[in-house]
């Protein structure tokens, strides 16, 4: 992206961590480096294990070696020279998964400098969030103390603005947090507020896509020898994933016309449709359960979007969807400030009748499954990723600590730039 370099020289200096000296003792900012790799073999032994796509394991154990689950169960014998951690009393959950936040390309909206979320133009599929990614935001930290351990940071802007990427939250480089680079191609459906300009970007939308696809069609001919040679274009060459239905496309659309048109354009051209945003997706609920379109919904503590709905109408959203048979996934909000309210944004929709097996579930193996990384994060299961949660409680409910994480058999240092301000001004109240 354009600011990459911007980006990545302003926060090097001022980010997090250098943000931060001269304010804490030097052991306290040893907290904010990435884990070190997995050492030998941890065994979590006793506690109650969800492993959310089957029932819940009492007085459970889970080995995990080399970042993966090795064995997981109620009478699982523990290798010898075991890291043995006992569990009693505690909750073993996948780590959380945001699906769709600016994290990590967003820091500061003062500094125009710590924003890397848009590219310029209008058209840009070849833009990966991974490669701006900034591994030392000060915002992973709080995001990692509420149970998030995944984000699918996505750029804006434009009308198609480049590939989310799934990625770990922990790592030195992008490199190495990078789960699944290219997760879903963002598209942003225009607005309707002006009928020209909108009917104008629908058909520069579909001509984009024609022209991909023309450009499909001649590198497959040239390939066969039935053509000359076509030369490569990033741009053209990047959507072929989305032609060949590898990975989905997120389309951003919450007014009942938009959802409408995209679920048209999107059957037109044969793509693997995501809606996002969704706010009045309970009056097609029926068509998206008939036709399995799964929705991310950007925000449940919300306000209605239009004068004569309920109060709770939100609120109760992601209840009528289940009843009504739509997988969905529950966002904090898209923000990266707001990752942290990602499960309590769950939270609330179970107050207002969602199970709380299936909010849980909206924040770990349904966005997995739809973003295609459910074979590695999204449930506890034999061969998936150590990306594991210990809490005292559901991590849905507010008053539950989130006491340990682990990515990838990393043991993570729960310390955050929240907690550090805890403690930096409680330290006014001791006696002098």
């Amino acid at each position: 992206m354009y600011n990459s370099v911007c980006s990545s020289l302003f926060l090097r200096f001022c980010g997090y961590g250098v943000a931060m000296i001269g304010l804490l003792p030097a052991q306290e900012l040893l907290a904010q480096f990435p884990a070190q790799s997995q050492q030998g073999t941890i065994a979590l032994v006793g506690g109650m294990i969800h492993p959310v796509t089957s029932e819940a394991i009492e007085n459970g154990t889970i080995v995990f070696e080399g970042g993966v689950i090795k064995a997981i169960g109620s009478d699982v014998e523990v290798p010898a020279n075991s890291k043995v951690i006992d569990m009693t009393g505690k909750h073993i959950y996948p780590g959380l998964i945001d699906a769709f936040t600016n994290l990590g390309l967003f820091e500061n909206s003062r500094i125009a400098e710590a924003t890397d979320t848009n590219e310029e133009g209008t058209f840009n599929p070849n833009v990966r969030a991974e490669v701006a990614f900034h591994p030392a935001s000060r915002h992973i930290g709080v995001a990692r103390s509420a149970g998030v351990l995944v984000s699918v940071s996505s750029p804006a802007g434009g009308l198609v603005s480049g590939y989310a990427s799934a990625m770990n939250l922990d790592g030195w480089t992008w490199e190495q947090m990078s789960l699944k680079g290219r997760a879903a191609l963002i598209v942003n459906w225009p607005a309707t507020s002006n009928e020209s300009n909108y009917n104008q970007s629908i058909k520069r939308l579909r001509e984009l896509f024609a022209d991909a696809r023309a450009y499909q069609t001649a590198q497959q001919a040239a390939a066969d020898n039935e053509a000359i040679h076509h030369d490569t274009d990033a741009r053209w060459e990047s959507m072929q994933l989305v032609l060949d239905r590898e990975v989905p496309v997120i389309v951003s659309a919450g007014e009942l016309r938009q959802m409408q048109d995209v679920i048209r354009f999107a059957e037109q051209e044969n793509l693997r449709l995501v809606l996002r945003g969704g706010a009045n997706a309970g009056m097609i609920a029926e068509q998206l359960a008939e036709k399995n379109i799964p929705l991310i919904l950007t925000s449940v503590l919300d306000s209605p979007s239009l004068g004569w709905q309920p109060y709770d109408e939100v609120y109760s959203l992601p209840s009528k969807l289940h009843q009504a048979g739509v997988r969905f996934a529950i966002t904090g909000g898209s923000t990266a400030q707001y990752v942290n309210r990602t499960p309590f944004e769950a939270g609330a929709a179970v107050a207002f009748g969602l199970p709380e097996d299936v909010a849980i579930k909206s924040l770990t193996i349904h966005p997995a499954e739809f973003l295609g990384i459910d074979d590695r994060v999204g449930s506890l299961q034999v061969g998936k990723d150590a990306t594991l949660l210990i809490t005292t409680g559901s991590p849905v409910e507010y008053s539950t600590e989130i006491e340990q994480a682990f990515i990838q058999g990393r043991e993570i240092d729960m310390l955050d730039l929240h907690k550090e301000f805890f403690q930096r001004y409680m330290l006014r109240l001791e006696p002098k």
